[in-house]
């Protein structure tokens, strides 16, 4: 769903949330966003205005749909930020659009998430109760603390996590997976389970430039940086 969408759109840039999180999680993004650049939030099936279709509880499923409704917009120089379980969607999204419409996307932004490569299946998703979600979330801080003292709010939560945490925990990147775009990682200073010394791990997953950023903050640092965050990518746009 395109935010602002205008004919003076210079360049575009599609967002995709964590586990359990819609396209309202960029909001701050899209208020913030200087002219020409428009904000695209990518809402999984399942939530919010989708919540009748079946949800998709795999991280290639998730990729191929946003992958399908992009290639539908606009033409338009196009940068990709996924947050969290949303960085690997994104990844797995950018490889679908480089085989479809080659210099679709400019550049990816994986965002306080383990690279792809890291994804070795140690969870199963049996395991994956609602107490241990509850658990996940109350160790991430920020926005999961603010979930859990919503009862109601967690209670309407708890279907869409089911299903993220069941994609992450089956999901496995193809052998030697990458993109052929540019790929920043941004991560969160005090990030418990993407930090700064996760982020080089990404590197093996593109054939062109890789650079990453720390933020002050936890896992959901993208909340509190969101000026430092535009600028990075007008000046990675340009």
């Amino acid at each position: 769903m395109s935010f602002n969408p205008g004919p003076e759109s210079r360049f575009r840039l599609v967002c995709f949330p964590h586990a359990g999180g819609s396209a309202g999680s960029f909001f701050p993004l899209v208020r913030a966003a200087p002219p020409g650049l428009e904000v695209v939030g990518v809402q999984y099936p399942g939530r919010q205005w989708r919540r009748t279709e079946p949800a998709v509880a795999d991280i290639h499923g998730l990729a191929r749909g946003a992958a399908d409704a992009l290639l539908a917009e606009r033409d338009l120089p196009t940068a990709v930020l996924g947050h969290s379980m949303g960085a690997l969607v994104a990844f797995e999204t950018v490889r679908l659009l480089e085989e479809k419409r080659p210099g679709a996307v400019t550049h990816l932004f994986a965002s306080g998430s383990r690279a792809p490569s890291c994804h070795t299946g140690e969870a199963r998703p049996a395991r994956w109760s609602d107490e241990r979600i509850i658990a996940e979330l109350r160790g991430l801080g920020g926005t999961g603390d603010r979930l859990i003292s919503d009862e109601e709010g967690l209670r309407s939560a708890l279907p869409a996590l089911r299903d993220d945490y069941r994609a992450l925990a089956a999901y496995r990147p193809a052998p030697g997976a990458r993109v052929g775009v540019p790929l920043t990682v941004l991560v969160g200073r005090e990030d418990p389970k993407a930090g700064p010394e996760h982020a080089a791990d990404w590197q093996p997953h593109t054939d062109a430039a890789f650079d990453f950023r720390v933020f002050p903050g936890g896992h959901f640092f993208l909340n509190e940086n969101v000026a430092e965050l535009l600028d990075l990518v007008r000046i990675r746009q340009l």
